[in-house]
């Protein structure tokens, strides 16, 4: 595993539980407003050891219920199921995060029951994502798609999220995403935070009112649970 940095913990990305954060280093998407951009070589510039990791995990294990994985892209790892038992194997969860790019990846890790808890990105309707994620084939967001429905299909406890950026996103594209899930499944709007991108001053002049982007959502889709995040 390329990993790239670790945070001992978070309240506020495993859905009701205590976590640390694992941050894996590499992502093919080009996400104009990804704010960890520094993430996305697949070389980065720290590379640290995943046995220190693990004993880092190991001595928090008191005071965490899980851990999450993220990115970057995860997937893009092959030995990231490796990992991820050695992680069960210290006594705790496993949230993984993704962009859907690798669904081969994603169905090893449901066959081996490797993961707890799914939170994956959907960057924009599937026929739209190059509008966020840049110049990509065919075949990623097709993949992307199939993990999405991998997801929903899994049995396995998970989130769907969007990061509105409303220079690209109108309130259509996020209602159409929200009707893309099935009931009793969460979905998170997240708004875009302008503090570090990876497209450097990204505009400004389109704004979006998310609390009622919320509120209308809530309305239509009453049997989602629809949340605001960041």
């Amino acid at each position: 595993m390329r990993i790239a940095g670790y945070e001992p913990l978070t309240l506020i990305d495993y859905p009701g539980s205590v976590a640390s954060i694992v941050f894996t280093q590499g992502c093919p998407f080009r996400c104009v407003y990804c704010h960890n951009p520094e993430l996305i070589p697949i070389q980065g510039e720290t590379d640290i050891p995943e046995l220190d990791i693990l004993a880092r995990i190991q001595k928090d294990s008191a005071m965490i219920d899980g851990v999450v994985v993220t990115g970057g892209e995860p997937t893009l790892h092959p030995d990231l199921p490796e990992f991820l038992k050695k992680i069960h194997e210290l006594g705790v969860k496993v949230k993984l995060d993704t962009n859907g790019v690798n669904p081969r990846m994603i169905e090893r890790c449901l066959r081996e029951g490797l993961v707890d808890f799914f939170a994956m990105d959907l960057k924009h309707r599937f026929s739209s994502y190059t509008a966020i994620i840049g110049s990509a084939p065919d075949i990623a967001i097709e993949n992307c798609e199939k993990t999405f429905r991998l997801i929903q299909e899994s049995g396995v406890d998970h989130e769907f999220r969007t990061t509105v950026y409303p220079e690209i996103h109108e309130i259509a594209d996020i209602m159409a995403i929200a009707e893309l899930l099935n009931p009793g499944e969460a979905y998170a709007i997240q708004p875009i935070r302008h503090q570090k991108t990876l497209v450097k001053n990204l505009a400004k002049e389109k704004t979006m009112d998310f609390d009622v982007l919320v509120k209308d959502l809530k309305e239509r889709f009453p049997e989602l649970n629809i949340q605001l995040k960041g």
